[in-house]
C-alpha cells in the first residue's frame, strides 16, 4: 500500500542546511494500523506530509498504492489524494459555516459523486453523531468535532487514512473514543491507517510502531509486532 524509500527532507536556514528527515525507509502493507512516534522535532509531521503527498522529499520517493507520488505534479498528487487518501488533522479543520453533515459531504461533492447526503448520514451514525448532523462545528465539543473529521476522512472510502495527532486536542475520554473509532473503521473498512502521535497509549493500540529520533527511524516493530 505504501513504500517510503530513502526519504530525506532538507530546508535551507540562512547559510545552513537543516535535515529534518534522513534516509527514512519502510513498507506499509494493506490494512495495517501503524503509529509513527517520536519526540517533538523528530520529523513525524514532516514524514506524514511526504507520505500523503502534501509535500515532496529532497531525496527518495513515496509510492502510494502503485503511484509514485514524489515524481508527480501537485495537481496529479491532489487527484491521487482525492481518490485514495483520507486525512485527519489535530485541529479538526472543519468548515465553520457548514453543518456536520455538510462537512462530511464536501469530499464527495468535490468529486461529483451522487448520494453524498446519504453517505454522510450513514457515517455520522457510525461515529455516534446522527443526532448532531445539523449542528455547526462551534456547537460541537472537541471530541465531537474530531469524530466529524474522521467521518469526513472516510467519506470517499480511502485506501489509506493519515491522521496527525488525532487525540492531541482532546481529553482522555474523548481521545479513547476516537482511538476506538479509528480501530473499528480500520478493521471493518480495510483501510490502511497511519497515525502520527506522541500519545504512548494511542501508539500502543496500533499493531505496529515506527519510532523516529532526529529525523531517522530508530525502531520499527514490524507488522508482526517484533522489532526489526
Amino acid at each position: 500500500m505504501l513504500i517510503a524509500e530513502s526519504l530525506t527532507k532538507e530546508y535551507r536556514s540562512g547559510e545552513r542546511t537543516l535535515a529534518v528527515l534522513k534516509n527514512v525507509s519502510f513498507v506499509v502493507q494493506p490494512g495495517e494500523f501503524v503509529a509513527i512516534t517520536g519526540p517533538s522535532g523528530s520529523g513525524k509531521t514532516t514524514l506524514l506530509g511526504l507520505l500523503a503527498g502534501l509535500d515532496t522529499p529532497s531525496q527518495g520517493r513515496v509510492i502510494l498504492d502503485g503511484a509514485e507520488m514524489s515524481s508527480m505534479s501537485e495537481d496529479d498528487r491532489a487527484r491521487i489524494r482525492s481518490a485514495k487518501v483520507g486525512f485527519v488533522f489535530q485541529s479538526f479543520q472543519l468548515i465553520s459555516t457548514l453543518t456536520a453533515s455538510e462537512n462530511v459531504q464536501v469530499p464527495l461533492e468535490l468529486r461529483g459523486e451522487a448520494g453524498a447526503e446519504r453517505r454522510a448520514a450513514d457515517l455520522l451514525e457510525r461515529v455516534g453523531l446522527a443526532e448532531r448532523s445539523t449542528h455547526f462545528p462551534m456547537q460541537l465539543s472537541g471530541g465531537e468535532q474530531q469524530r466529524v473529521a474522521i467521518a469526513r476522512a472516510f467519506s470517499n472510502r480511502p485506501s489509506i487514512l493519515f491522521a496527525d495527532e488525532p487525540t492531541g486536542n482532546l481529553d482522555a475520554a474523548s481521545g479513547e473514543r476516537v482511538v476506538a473509532l479509528l480501530e473499528e473503521l480500520n478493521r471493518e473498512s480495510g483501510s490502511t491507517v497511519v497515525i502520527v502521535t506522541h500519545d504512548a497509549v494511542l501508539a500502543s493500540r496500533a499493531r505496529r510502531q515506527i519510532r523516529l529520533a532526529d529525523g531517522a527511524v530508530i525502531e520499527d516493530t514490524g507488522s508482526a509486532g517484533h522489532t526489526v
